[in-house]
């Protein structure tokens, strides 16, 4: 088999993935999923979420409380936006996620020693955990959000195609 049959063959392949459904419904329901647990699991603890945004110093104390119940209702309905598969949710978790990298980031800059907040309001070994949320949140944003975005617009194109 040639270099070009190869190459055929990967750039066919790829364009399967892409097109087929299912894949795309994997990596959605997994990253809803992620979402809607975590915006749930700051809800039932507002007080130490907003505990954990104070110790970025990045909101004023008078709006502490309406980050701490607003931004996990916000992930949540993201979530749930997503699980549905709704465009909104599509954007409404890449804002997120584009959010959570500049926080995460500023506290990694910063070499805070502040739990990231990410599920709860403490993780073990805070440096770390900001630091592994921080690439986590970097692959969703760079890699997941494409492919999700990219696929659905592939699925899209060939049903106007046929």
């Amino acid at each position: 088999m040639s270099d070009r049959d190869r190459t055929g063959t990967i750039k066919v392949f790829l364009q399967e993935v892409m097109v087929n459904p299912w894949p795309g419904r994997v990596v959605r329901f997994a990253l809803a999923s992620v979402f809607i647990y975590g915006g749930v699991i700051k809800l039932f603890n507002p007080r130490a979420f907003a505990a954990t945004i104070s110790a970025y110093d990045l909101v004023p104390e008078a709006l502490l409380p309406v980050v701490a119940i607003g931004l996990p209702i916000i992930e949540t309905i993201a979530g749930v936006a997503l699980l549905f598969g709704l465009l909104w949710g599509h954007h409404l978790i890449s804002v997120l996620l584009a959010l959570f990298v500049f926080v995460l980031g500023y506290g990694v800059l910063g070499d805070m020693n502040v739990d990231c907040g990410c599920f709860g309001a403490e993780e073990l070994n805070k440096q770390a955990g900001l630091r592994i949320a921080f690439y986590r949140d970097l692959i969703l944003l760079g890699i997941v959000m494409p492919y999700l975005y990219i696929s659905r617009w592939m699925r899209l194109r060939r049903v106007k195609e046929k």
